[in-house]
């Protein structure tokens, strides 16, 4: 449990640096203290009753096999609609081309669905 006090502390004092270092750093940190010890379970748990929509993309990256992507890309998409309220017709279409360009290039199964034409 030390260890991931040790890593949280190391991940706010990245933080400030340029790049997205420190919010994984301390996510990470969080992560294992959160698997070492009961009250951290026990205020985890009360935050998912609390704020259920919050906690959810950190449960999905606490499971055995966590998927990266899909909680990336719904994050994504949460920050782009909390900072643009209107006018997102630019952005929406931006996001689209990107999708269908990388469904081209890499073909993951289960990642991209396909729409029916």
């Amino acid at each position: 449990m030390a260890l991931g006090g040790l890593i949280v502390v190391a991940g706010i004092i990245i933080a400030p640096l340029p790049g997205p270092f420190g919010l994984p750093i301390a996510l990470v940190g969080l992560a294992m203290i959160l698997r070492n010890s009961f009250w951290a379970k026990r205020l985890f748990i009360r935050a998912q009753y609390a704020r259920p929509r919050v906690v959810y993309p950190f449960r999905r990256l606490l499971r055995k096999r966590p998927e990266f992507a899909p909680v990336m890309w719904q994050q994504m998409l949460r920050v782009e609609k909390l900072a643009l309220r209107r006018g997102r017709g630019v952005l929406v279409r931006m996001r689209k081309r990107l999708r269908r360009e990388l469904r081209d290039i890499i073909p993951v199964p289960g990642l991209y669905p396909r729409t029916a034409m």
